[in-house]
């Protein structure tokens, strides 16, 4: 077969074998269809299938169609990461400032300590540190990736759920993009490459200055042409951030905090998020499932895994029940936002992808910190739900009292 054909065989699968799993597995209330391609993008890995089947792999994922898929997967994340910086509501998380930024502290605050903790064990032993990294970097990367928030995965579950437009969701929304804002700028720090310093300074004085210039076009143009100008903004940020040494996907991530979701139609946008987690977005999880490792042993990646996911849950739980404390919520509400807060999948393994990239973890810690991602979030629908439903019933029963 040529290359083509190979490389829509591959597609065929990435699209085929996700969605019978969680057609046929009714798996929607534990994994929805997103969790589910990310689990087959690391059954489809060089870990799971390359083991069992190594011919079938090597034919299938060979480097051509690898390279071929890589392509579709970076413009897809540019994409997915865009939309996660438009979505961002700085505004009404400024207006409740002081709620907001003692729950978004506390909520990445105590993971983030509890997850360099893990990390500090990780680092005294061999395999889990990537070639490039100082100490401080793998640290830093490991404990942010322990308290970060997927904002886009976060919005999709309370849809399912039906809290989204509720006061509550859009209260949690506030706390999650403050914390967005957080992980985005400690990742700079973290990538901040002292002997290209000069070039990222550029990067950052550029952007600043074309950011008012394209603020200024938007506001002008038409919502038609607001769709296309954006989608040349996302390539030039995204060039200029991996151009001095910070990434594509910084760059992406900059390129929608400037923009204002008032610019585009809501539907619109949620259409947008939408099709891009179906149509792109697979072949990001793919492209991630074959970067996964084992080779310190099946038995220590899982630990390492464990680990992490006990730092990542608890530090969430025990923050936003803090807050809770502290700003006197009613009883139950800070076990919700908790559960829902420590959502992880796309925006974790987004961000361990660019470690993984910079050489600041190796495979084996990516591979840990993406069953983390995973498991946290295959958790949340089903310790939410119930929760809400008592609550729902509380209400009831407080209204139809005498």
């Amino acid at each position: 077969m040529n290359t083509t054909e190979i490389f829509l065989i591959a597609m065929a699968v990435i699209f085929t074998l996700p969605w019978l799993i969680w057609r046929l597995g009714r798996t929607d209330y534990w994994a929805p269809l997103v969790v589910v391609q990310i689990i087959t993008g690391i059954l489809l890995g060089p870990g799971v299938l390359g083991q069992a089947f190594p011919e079938i792999y090597r034919f299938v994922f060979n480097p051509t169609v690898i390279q071929s898929l890589n392509g579709i997967a970076w413009w897809a994340v540019m994409l997915f990461v865009m939309i996660a910086g438009v979505e961002l509501d700085l505004r009404q998380a400024w207006k409740h400032r002081r709620e907001s930024g003692i729950t978004a502290g506390l909520a990445l605050g105590t993971p983030l300590l509890l997850g360099c903790a893990a990390a500090l064990v990780l680092l005294g032993q061999s395999g889990w540190v990537g070639a490039a990294a100082r100490p401080w970097q793998f640290v830093m990367g490991v404990g942010m990736a322990c308290a970060v928030t997927a904002l886009p995965i976060l919005i999709l579950l309370m849809e399912k759920l039906h809290m989204l437009r509720q006061p509550l969701g859009q209260r949690i929304l506030r706390y999650a993009s403050l914390d967005d804002i957080a992980i985005w700028g400690v990742l700079a720090l973290i990538l901040m490459d002292w002997q290209r310093v000069g070039k990222q300074a550029t990067f950052l004085l550029a952007f600043v200055v074309l950011s008012f210039a394209f603020r200024h076009l938007m506001r002008r143009l038409t919502e038609p042409d607001r769709w296309a100008v954006s989608l040349i903004w996302l390539a030039v940020c995204a060039f200029g951030a991996d151009w001095s040494g910070l990434h594509y996907m910084v760059g992406a991530f900059l390129a929608g905090v400037v923009m204002d979701t008032e610019w585009f139609d809501q539907e619109k946008l949620d259409l947008l998020r939408h099709h891009v987690l179906l149509v792109l977005m697979p072949v990001f999880f793919l492209s991630t499932g074959l970067r996964t490792e084992w080779a310190v042993g099946g038995a220590a990646v899982f630990g390492a895994a464990a680990l992490l996911l006990l730092a990542s849950v608890s530090g969430k739980l025990l923050g936003v029940h803090a807050a809770g404390r502290w700003l006197r919520w009613p009883a139950g509400e800070a076990s919700i936002i908790g559960w829902l807060l420590q959502t992880k999948a796309l925006i974790m393994i987004i961000f361990a992808n660019i470690l993984l990239d910079k050489q600041i973890i190796t495979n084996e810690t990516f591979t840990a910190l993406l069953l983390m991602a995973v498991a946290s979030t295959m958790l949340t629908v089903p310790m939410v739900a119930p929760k809400l439903r008592g609550i729902v019933r509380g209400a009831s029963a407080l209204r139809s009292s005498p």
